[in-house]
Parts: structure tokens; sequence; C-alpha cells
């Protein structure tokens, strides 16, 4: 039989685990320009991607996510990289591997892949089996790099977690997935927290813990994680620092860092064993975080009420589990910020 790997290692010896925060955020306030492609400094600055890594690390994160989200073909293309996939990927996951190695306690390191911004076969132009190779290819490049998961996260449509599901299987890599439900508790592509939760037990390759991360604030997410009820896996919840705002030229998350301790205790009493932040959490979140976790006895399952009077009102009034949402939109979904 097999060793189990690091991170089903890891959960067997914690209740829960302290993910990442924002990758965008970070990046911007190191000066990249909106436009650019982050996995670039991979190369280019990876003494910056060193420094992401690091304060993650040093804010208490017990994994974190390699600056790999938009490493696919179809993204890189975008930048005329494609051809550098490979390279890409393998040198994020390197920079992320020498950072866990030295933090002296187990951490374990998240092969990022988010979607390839295109529209799956039949509604769009890509079809199965160039999302399969897509995917692969990028996972081979974080399996090199010394990833210790594949991380597939703010994927919207079913089919492309499917093929982010083989493709990890061809890796041999294990798996964990995370989709954003930002469409009246929907993703955009109208799975709903439930539907995940029955499509994970179909996938080829079972993800060792799946969950929701982006949408549209910390209220919203919680949530979405109390439709995981009957999940029979590891949940993982990984919401905004808040709901995002415009000041002085800028996008800003208006969410503090006691406000993302609250919801960090309010996600482990509902439910989820691997909690983190997306858009606008930054080390200080995590930190705040972090001590929340520690230092808070768990308590009962919240209701939404309690969450709503904890982090604020709800986007819209339905989970999307109801039947009452809206219809299904199509976008392409640059990064997390």
């Amino acid at each position: 039989m097999p060793s189990p790997d690091a991170l089903t290692q890891l959960l067997a010896t914690r209740d829960w685990l302290l993910a990442d925060g924002a990758t965008g955020t970070q990046l911007f306030n190191m000066g990249l320009s909106s436009g650019d492609a982050p996995e670039l400094w991979n190369v280019d600055q990876p003494e910056k991607i060193t420094r992401l890594y690091s304060e993650a690390v040093e804010a208490g994160s017990d994994l974190f996510l390699t600056n790999t989200f938009g490493g696919n073909a179809s993204r890189l293309k975008l930048h005329d990289a494609q051809s550098r996939v490979h390279e890409l990927n393998k040198a994020g996951a390197e920079i992320g591997r020498a950072v866990a190695d030295k933090a002296g306690r187990p951490v374990i390191v998240a092969g990022s892949m988010g979607p390839t911004g295109d529209i799956m076969a039949p509604m769009g132009t890509l079809t199965h089996e160039l999302a399969v190779e897509m995917f692969h290819e990028q996972a081979e490049g974080l399996k090199a790099g010394g990833a210790d998961v594949l991380w597939s996260e703010t994927i919207s449509a079913p089919e492309e977690l499917k093929a982010a599901s083989e493709a990890a299987k061809l890796a041999d890599m294990p798996w964990c997935a995370t989709m954003s439900f930002d469409t009246a508790g929907r993703t955009m592509m109208g799975l709903t927290s439930k539907a995940l939760a029955q499509l994970a037990r179909r996938l080829p390759q079972k993800p060792l813990a799946f969950g929701a991360n982006c949408g549209v604030g910390a209220s919203d997410l919680l949530r979405t994680i109390l439709g995981f009820e009957d999940a029979n896996a590891p949940i993982i919840a990984k919401g905004n620092a808040g709901i995002p705002k415009f000041h002085n030229g800028h996008i800003h998350y208006d969410g503090t860092p006691e406000l993302m301790a609250e919801y960090a205790c309010l996600a482990r009493d509902a439910g989820a064993t691997i909690i983190g932040g997306c858009c606008g959490t930054t080390p200080e979140h995590l930190s705040q975080m972090r001590a929340a976790l520690e230092s808070r006895p768990k308590g009962p399952r919240p209701s939404l009420a309690a969450i709503e009077a904890a982090l604020g009102g709800f986007s819209s009034d339905s989970d999307g589990t109801d039947g009452n949402a809206p219809q299904a939109r199509r976008t392409r979904r640059r990064a997390r910020v």
C-alpha cells in the first residue's frame, strides 16, 4: 500500500490547517502591473516569489499555493509564453519547496492550477481532451518542482473540474479542488455546493479535500461551506477579505484582520478543515486568523443569522440550492487578488 501523501499525513495530526491568503494582492503591492503575468516572476524575480511564500509561512500558514494560478497554456498564450508552461510551473514549485523545507515545521506546497479562461464545449471551443492536456502539462511542471499536492481553484464549470481531475490522475499526484460560488450561491456556470459535493465522489481522481474560494465575501462563502454538510472529505474555505471597493485609484478589500479572525473560527465551526483567505487577505490577516484558531475553542455549527451578525449580510437571499439563481454567465477570470 502506498505511503500517505504529505497533506494526508498532516491532516491526520491536526483538527484544522491554516492555508495562505491572496497572491495577486501581495504581488501588486510588490510592483506587479495590472495585465502582467505573475507566473513570469517565478523566473524573472524569484526573490519576490520567495518573499510571497515566506510571508505566508511566517504568518502561520501550514499550506501555501504556488504562483502558478494562470500557468496553463491558454492563459500564458496571452503573454506569448505558452511554450514555457513546464518551466514556469516547475520554477514556482521549486521556490515553494525551498521555503517549505526551511520552515522548521511541516508546510505543504500546493501547486495552484486556475481555470483556462476558455469556455468548455459544446458552448465554447475548449474540448475535454485539450483541457486535460493543458492541465496535465501544468501538473507535470508542478510535480517536477516538488509540489506536495495539486490545487485546482476558482473553477466554475464541472466539465473543467473533471478535466483537472483527470490530469491529476495522469500525473499521479494527490489533488484538491475549490470552486467559486459567486452567483447567488452558485458558480458562474450554475453549480451549487450540493452539486459539487456529489461531483467530488464521481471524479476520476477524487480530491483529498474540496470546497470554496473567492466569491463575493466571507459571509457568502461560509453559507456555501454549510452546504457541504455531507462531504465525506475535508472541506476547504478560502474567503475574500471582505468586499472590494475602489479607493484612491486602486481596489481595496474592506475586511479587517479582526473580521477575518472571526471568519476563520466560524469556518472551522461550519465544518471546514483547511481555512485560509483569498482576495485581499494579507499576512496580517493570516496572523490574526492563526491566533484566533489557536486560542478560541470550537463552537457550535453557526446559523445564517450568526454568520450575518459577525461578518455582515449576504449578497443574495438564495444560497443557490433552492433553484432561485440567475442564469449561468460567461466570463474570463484572471487571478486571485
